[in-house]
């Protein structure tokens, strides 16, 4: 199955379930594309002492998972796109709702 995730919190337990949420369907042979939108895009390097989010992130990476962060986003948090979650646009996220099967929201 393909399946979207669309991320929009940072919120440690939220975003760290998210991103386990797209391990573990990665672990199970689906598809997986992650946008990260708002907030969101600050994810890559949030640690937690019981939710760390970069170590699930680096997981999804390292599984060949797909992860775009929202331009608009990044650019308002003067930020830049990485090797990991690559700069994106809006287009980007509704082509990626349009090749899931199933489009999760956290």
């Amino acid at each position: 199955m393909k399946l979207g995730v669309i991320i929009e919190t940072k919120e440690f337990e939220k975003s760290w379930n998210a991103m386990r949420f797209a391990v573990t369907a990665k672990k199970a042979g689906h598809e997986v594309k992650v946008f990260l939108m708002g907030e969101a895009v600050e994810i890559e390097h949030l640690t937690h002492e019981k939710y760390n989010v970069a170590e699930q992130v680096q997981k999804f990476y390292e599984l060949k998972g797909e992860i775009l962060a929202c331009g608009t986003c990044l650019t308002s948090r003067n930020m830049e796109g990485s090797e990991v979650c690559p700069i994106s646009t809006m287009m980007d996220c509704v082509q990626m709702v349009e090749w899931a099967d199933k489009t999760v929201t956290f």
